[in-house]
C-alpha cells in the first residue's frame, strides 16, 4: 500500500486492535466481521443477523387487563406507589425478557508458529496494548485500515524484506466473508484456521470436503434458530486442507480463506445446504472477480453522497484515526466545559476532516449493517462478541432503533430503511394479540419498549422507568410516511397504510379523560425518567407524559394527510370503502382536538408530564419531552417561536446538570440544536460526541458501544446544512463557523428531491434541485423563502 492517502474514507491504525472497542467492522447486512488485525494470531468475530437465543415468547401477564383497571384508578387517585406496585405484578411481562441477539463465533487465523521469529512479529489480537505497542517495532511496518469508500479492510507489515498483506470484506453479491493473505515472497503464507467461540456447537462439526470446514449450532427448541457456519480455503502455490478440525495453508504465496452462514429463519430446513453452496459458488470464482463485484456493489450505494469540508486540522487529518480522537479529546479538555450551559468556548485542535470521517462511516455502517431483506439494525447494528451482550442487543424501541434510521432517508439510503418497515409487520402481528390480551382493546396493535427478531410486543425488563411504555409501534408507525414523504412512493404508502392505521387504532381505544378533560395515555412513563411531586413523592408511571401526546399526534396527522394521498390516488377500491376511512380520520381530528399540545414549564422549559413536576435527575439522557423538535416537526423557531425558545430552555437545563453523557443523548443533543439554527452549538457538540462518546474505531459509546449514536450523529451533520421543516426546504440552516467552505452532493430533501450544495466563507455558492417528479417547493436561502418549479429530472440550479 506504501503511504495511504488520508481521504475522508480512510481510518487507519499502527497496531493491531488490543479489544473490540478497536477492531474494524465489515458486513454485507446479514453477515458481519469484527477485524483485530493480530500478526501471528488473527480473530475476526462473526456475526449472522438472525442468530437469536430462540423462537418467540408468549410473555403477556394473564392478569394485565384486571392490572389496568387497578393501577389506572390508583393513578388517578395519586397512589403511585400502589399503582406501581400492582403494574409491576399484574402487567409485567411473565417472562421478563424476550430473545437477544448472540454472536456466531469467532474466526481464529494462526500463523505458522515456525516462522513467527523470522516475519511476523509476537503480538496478537488481544494482547495487552503496552506489549503490542512494544512488539510492533519489532517489525519493519504495520498499518491497519478501513477503506470505507469499497468496504474493504486491509493488513499490512513488512519485516525482514518480506511484506504480508490481507484484505477483509463481507461480499452481498456472494454471501461470504473473505480474508485474502498475500506474501511478496512465495510460500510464504502458512497458517491455520478455525470456527470458535461459542458453547453450543454440535458435536457433527467436522470437514464435509478436503478445503471446507461445517460448523452446526443453534439454540432453543424446535422453534427456536439454528445455524450453519462454513469455513472454506483455497491457495495459490503451497496446499490448503482440513487437518483435524482446522483448515491447514502451507507455504502458499496467497489463500483465501472464506465464511458463509445461514439459519433456519431464513431457509428452513435447507439452511446447512444453502451454506455449502455459497461456499463453494466462492471457490468457484478468482478472488479478483469476487472483489470487484463486491466493490462495485457497496459502491453504487455509498457513492450516492459525497460530503467535503475545509481541513482546518493543521496537519492532524494526517494521523491514524485512533490520535485524531485522542487529538480532540485532549483540545476538549484544554478548554473545558465551563458555560452555564454545559458548552464549549473555545475552538482548540479542530478537525473538520475527522467529523467529515464520522458522517461517511455513518453511512458505511448502514450499508454494511442492514439491508432489504435482511434484520434491521440492532443496539449494535450487526457486530457483537457477547452471548450475553448489554440489553440484549436488541430493538430497544423507545429511541434507538428510531434512532439508527434517522439518516436513512436524508442520506439517499431510502432501501435501507425497509428492513424496519419488515419488522413492524411482525410487530403489528404479535402486536393485536398484546393489545387484546393485555389491555383488552380489539382494534390495532401495540408494543413496548423493546422487540426482537420476532416482533415481541410485551412489557420488556422488570424496570418501572421504561417497562410500561405502550408507545412503540406509533413511533416506529410514523417511520412509514417519513419514508413515503422522501421517496413519494405511492405504491409503499398503499401497502404499508395499514401499519399506521394499526398503530393508531389501539389508540382510539386506550386513550382515558384525565381531570381536565384531555385525552391522555394511562398508564405510561416519560422514557427512562424519573418525577417527583410536589409532596415529595417520586414515580415514574404516570398519566399523560408528553412525549406520548406528541407520538399520538404526529401520527394521527400522518394518516389524516395519507387518507387525502391515497383518495387521490384511487387507493380505495369503492365507495363504502372511502367513506369508512375518511370516517376513521374524521375520528383522528375529534381526538386531536382533546388532546394535550406542548406546554411550557415553571422553568420556562417544555413540561416533560402532564403535570409540571420536578425532574430526579435534571440531566437525565432521554429528553423525551423535546421529540416535537426532533425527529418530530411541531415545534421550530419560525413557526412556534415562545415553543422553539422553551426547547432551548429545556436542553440548557439539561445539558447544565451534565446531559448528554451517553453517545446517542449527545447526538439526539446536537440534532435538536440543528433544528434551533444554532449552528455553534451543532459544532460544540459535534466535538463532544467524537471527544467523549467515540471509540478509537469510530463506534458511538454509551458506553458500552451502541451504534444509535453513529446514525444519530450523522444524521446531525446532515441536519446542519439541509433541513425539510414546516413545509420549506432549508439550505445551510445550522452551518457551523468552522465549516468555512464545503460541498455536498446527493442529500435528499422531502418530495423525492436530490440536493447538491456548495459554499465558501459560510455563504452558499450554489444550489442545484432534482426531483423525482414534477413539483413545486418552498426553498429557505439565507432567511428568504422562495417558491420554485422542478421538472422531473432536470437539475434545477437555484439564484444565489
Amino acid at each position: 500500500m506504501g503511504k495511504v492517502d488520508m481521504s475522508q474514507n480512510i481510518l487507519k491504525y499502527t497496531k493491531p486492535a488490543n479489544d473490540f472497542n478497536e477492531a474494524m467492522p465489515i458486513g454485507n447486512g446479514r453477515i458481519g466481521g469484527m477485524v483485530y488485525g493480530g500478526i501471528s494470531k488473527e480473530l475476526v468475530g462473526l456475526n449472522e443477523d438472525s442468530v437469536w437465543s430462540g423462537g418467540l415468547r408468549h410473555r403477556v401477564n394473564p392478569d394485565a387487563k384486571e392490572g389496568l383497571k387497578e393501577v389506572r384508578d390508583l393513578l388517578l387517585k395519586g397512589d403511585i406507589p400502589a399503582a406501581e406496585k400492582v403494574a409491576f405484578e399484574k402487567m409485567q411481562g411473565v417472562t421478563p425478557n424476550c430473545r437477544h441477539y448472540m454472536p456466531l463465533g469467532d474466526l481464529h487465523i494462526e500463523f505458522d508458529s515456525d516462522k513467527e521469529n523470522e516475519v511476523y512479529g509476537r503480538f496478537g489480537a488481544e494482547n495487552d496494548s503496552k506489549d503490542s505497542d512494544k512488539e510492533s517495532k519489532k517489525n519493519a511496518f504495520y498499518e491497519r485500515i478501513l477503506d470505507i469508500g469499497e468496504a474493504v479492510a486491509k493488513v499490512k507489515y513488512e519485516t525482514g524484506g518480506v511484506t504480508f498483506t490481507r484484505e477483509y470484506f463481507v461480499t452481498a453479491p456472494d454471501n461470504a466473508l473473505i480474508v485474502h493473505v498475500k506474501s511478496s515472497k512465495k510460500g510464504a503464507v502458512s497458517f491455520k484456521a478455525d470456527i470458535d467461540g461459542r458453547d453450543d456447537y454440535y458435536d457433527d462439526n467436522r470437514p464435509v470436503k478436503d478445503n471446507m470446514i461445517l460448523y452446526n449450532g443453534g439454540t432453543g427448541s424446535e422453534n427456536g434458530i439454528f445455524f450453519a457456519a462454513v469455513l472454506a480455503g483455497a491457495c495459490i502455490g503451497g496446499s490448503i486442507k482440513t487437518v483435524g478440525g482446522k483448515l491447514v495453508c502451507k507455504d502458499a504465496d496467497e489463500a483465501l480463506i472464506i465464511v458463509t452462514a445461514r439459519t433456519n429463519y431464513y431457509e428452513g430446513k435447507e439452511y446447512t445446504k444453502k451454506a455449502i453452496a455459497e461456499a463453494e459458488t466462492v471457490l468457484s470464482k478468482k478472488y479478483e472477480d469476487v472483489k470487484k463485484a463486491h466493490i462495485e456493489d457497496y459502491k453504487k450505494y455509498f457513492d450516492r453522497v459525497s460530503f467535503e469540508l475545509n481541513d482546518n486540522s493543521d496537519g492532524a487529518s494526517n494521523l491514524p484515526t485512533d490520535e485524531r480522537l485522542l487529538r480532540m479529546k485532549e483540545g476538549l479538555n484544554e478548554r473545558g466545559n465551563n458555560a452555564d450551559d454545559g458548552s464549549l468556548k473555545v475552538a482548540s485542535k479542530s478537525d473538520n476532516k475527522l467529523m467529515e470521517l464520522y458522517f461517511n462511516f455513518g453511512r458505511y455502517l448502514m450499508i454494511s449493517g442492514s439491508r432489504p431483506g435482511t434484520q434491521p439494525l440492532n443496539l449494535q447494528g450487526i457486530w457483537n462478541k457477547d452471548m450475553w451482550p448489554a440489553w440484549g442487543g436488541r430493538f430497544t424501541v423507545n429511541i434507538n432503533t428510531e434512532m439508527n434510521y434517522w439518516p436513512a432517508e436524508s442520506c439517499n439510503l431510502s432501501e435501507f430503511h425497509l428492513p424496519l418497515f419488515d419488522l413492524l409487520e411482525r410487530v403489528a402481528i404479535n402486536g393485536r394479540n398484546t393489545a387484546k390480551e393485555m389491555y383488552g382493546i380489539t382494534k390495532g396493535y401495540v408494543c413496548h419498549h423493546n422487540t426482537d427478531i420476532w416482533g415481541d410486543t410485551a412489557p420488556q425488563d422488570l424496570w418501572m422507568p421504561a417497562t410500561i411504555w405502550p408507545m412503540s409501534g406509533a413511533w416506529l408507525a410514523l417511520h412509514v410516511f417519513e419514508h413515503y414523504e422522501y421517496t413519494k412512493d405511492i405504491d409503499f404508502l398503499k401497502d404499508k397504510y395499514h401499519l399506521m392505521k394499526g398503530a393508531a387504532e389501539f389508540f382510539t381505544e386506550f386513550l382515558i379523560e384525565d381531570s381536565k378533560g384531555r385525552l391522555v395515555t394511562c398508564p405510561s412513563v416519560s422514557p427512562e425518567n424519573t418525577y417527583e411531586t410536589d409532596k415529595g413523592v417520586r414515580g415514574c408511571l404516570c398519566i399523560g407524559p408528553s412525549m406520548d401526546s406528541q407520538i399520538i399526534t404526529a401520527l394521527f396527522e400522518d394518516i389524516i394527510e395519507a387518507v387525502g394521498i391515497l383518495e387521490e390516488s384511487g387507493y380505495f377500491k369503492n365507495d363504502d370503502e372511502l367513506s369508512k376511512e375518511k370516517a376513521f380520520a374524521d375520528e383522528l381530528k375529534a381526538i386531536l382536538d382533546k388532546m394535550p399540545k406542548p406546554e411550557i414549564g415553571k422553568y420556562g422549559q417544555i413540561k416533560e408530564w402532564a403535570e409540571d413536576y420536578n425532574e430526579v435527575e435534571i440531566g437525565h439522557r432521554h429528553i423525551s419531552h423535546l421529540f416535537a423538535l426532533y425527529p418530530e416537526d411541531m415545534i421550530s423557531p419560525g413557526e412556534t417561536p415562545e415553543l422553539a425558545k422553551a426547547a432551548r430552555a429545556t436542553l440548557e437545563r439539561r445539558l447544565s446538570h451534565g446531559g448528554g453523557h451517553t453517545g446517542w443523548s449527545r447526538a439526539w443533543i446536537t440534532n435538536m440544536w440543528a433544528r434551533l439554527y444554532d449552528s455553534e452549538k451543532v459544532y460544540e457538540n459535534l466535538v463532544m460526541l467524537l471527544a467523549n462518546s467515540t471509540n478509537p474505531n469510530m463506534f458511538d459509546n454509551h458506553p458500552p458501544f451502541q451504534i444509535d449514536g453513529n446514525f444519530g450523529g450523522t444524521a446531525a451533520i446532515a441536519e446542519a446544512v439541509l433541513q425539510c421543516t414546516d413545509g420549506v426546504i432549508h439550505l445551510l440552516p445550522a452551518l457551523p463557523n468552522e465549516w468555512e467552505s464545503g460541498k455536498v452532493k446527493g442529500l435528499r430533501a422531502k418530495g423525492g428531491i436530490t440536493v447538491d450544495l456548495s459554499w465558501e466563507k459560510g455563504k452558499l455558492s450554489s444550489a442545484f434541485l432534482t426531483a423525482d417528479a414534477d413539483t413545486k417547493e418552498s426553498v429557505e436561502i439565507d432567511g428568504k423563502t422562495v417558491s420554485i418549479n422542478l421538472k422531473a429530472g432536470a437539475r434545477t440550479s437555484l439564484t444565489i
